[in-house]
């Protein structure tokens, strides 16, 4: 099978289930975002960090590629078969989320992403997945989105912030935290 098929030359593609749509359609930022996410956690997971991360990562990235096929899905031809997103995975993130936080000071204000480049690819994964998430709840508002895709996304960013306090932590290295200038 060629990897080219000229099939969206003219800006067109398929969604799944075979309805044709624009490039610039929502759904399609919506999974390609979802794609830019994983690459950045597929980043994170190379990185020199724990085979406990990248075992919980690993896991991460079969369910953002469900939910990556759920939105790439139409929803108006049910034709085809997806994998869902259940409470499972999201008690899942929830579960991994209360474990790192129990090994974490806590924190009362706002920090400053980075500290060191395993760190800061962690909160960039953070923020592309905060935008995924944006543009998931964007699409809601005009299509059929499982609830649970959002939830998850929501649950996954609060993850990756407390996977990254505990990147920083065991590379130990200093949270900086935010100081804002409060004069008028």
């Amino acid at each position: 099978m060629k990897v080219y098929t000229k099939t969206g030359d003219k800006g067109e593609t398929s969604l799944v289930g075979g309805k044709r749509v624009a490039k610039s359609d929502l759904r399609l930022d919506a999974y390609g975002t979802a794609d830019e996410l994983l690459a950045f956690i597929s980043l994170l997971k190379d990185q020199q960090i724990s085979n406990i991360h990248k075992t919980i990562l690993s896991e991460v990235q079969d369910h953002l590629m469900t939910c990556s096929a759920i939105l790439a899905y139409d929803f108006e031809n049910k034709s085809v078969k997806l994998p869902s997103i259940t409470e499972k995975e999201i008690l899942f993130l929830e579960k991994e989320i209360d474990k790192i936080e129990e090994t974490l000071e806590p924190l009362f204000t706002f920090i400053i992403p980075g500290g060191h480049p395993i760190v800061s690819i962690g909160h960039v994964a953070r923020t592309v997945c905060r935008r995924a998430e944006r543009i998931v709840v964007k699409l809601a508002e005009e299509a059929e989105v499982p609830e649970n895709v959002i939830k998850y996304l929501n649950r996954l960013s609060d993850y990756l912030f407390v996977l990254t306090r505990r990147l920083s932590s065991d590379l130990n290295i200093r949270e900086s935290a935010w100081k804002p200038n409060l004069e008028l």
